[in-house]
């Protein structure tokens, strides 16, 4: 009876975490202009094209001196994200980097954090899905601590924030985006209440 009790209270707490996480999405777009920076980076993954176009327009209204696309398809060359960002030739031949490292979350975390250290850039714009926000900025903050890190959650069309319950896709990249951004809390909770680093 107490294990039943026990796992009750472990599924309600896990459904009312759910619930606050996708209300904090739900909130996070339209996102406000952000502040400017010294460069900006665009995460891809699902929904690609409206990462990207929307951090070219940030990239062109002068929020950032150069951006980075992390985690480009390694099969893709130039000319195909130039023709996905419909960025002008000389804002995309000046001031637009591809990284094709990333693989995933982790790998995007990795790259942004190489390619802001040979710019020596401390102040970055992050640019990608709202959904999958939160679990990037854990990640990137976890690789980048001292740098200044301004979200720029984007809106796209395979993923709808408001009653999110009400589509099988969008529930269930909502409830994976879940899971992941408490796992990824629970390594960076373990890691802050361990021993202290050496050396």
């Amino acid at each position: 009876m107490k294990t039943l009790a026990a796992l009750i209270l472990i599924a309600a707490i896990w459904t009312v975490g759910l619930v606050t996480f996708a209300h904090r999405i739900e909130r996070s777009t339209p996102a406000a202009i952000p502040a400017e920076s010294q460069g900006l980076v665009v995460l891809t993954g699902i929904g690609s094209n409206e990462r990207i176009g929307a951090g070219v327009a940030l990239l062109e209204s002068g929020s950032a001196r150069r951006m980075l696309v992390s985690g480009v398809n390694r099969e893709a060359s130039r000319e195909d994200i130039r023709a996905v960002s419909k960025a002008a030739r000389r804002i995309y031949d000046c001031c637009i980097d591809l990284g094709f490292t990333a693989a995933d979350t982790v790998g995007n975390a990795r790259e942004t954090a190489e390619w802001a250290r040979s710019m020596r850039y401390q102040s970055l714009i992050i640019v990608t899905a709202d959904y999958h926000m939160p679990r990037a900025m854990l990640e990137l903050r976890s690789a980048m601590p001292k740098a200044s890190l301004q979200a720029y959650p984007v809106a796209t069309s395979v993923f709808t924030a408001r009653n999110w319950w009400r589509s099988s896709r969008s529930a269930r990249l909502m409830i994976m985006e879940y899971s992941k951004y408490l796992a990824i809390l629970g390594r960076e909770t373990i890691r802050a209440l361990g021993p202290p680093a050496k050396g």
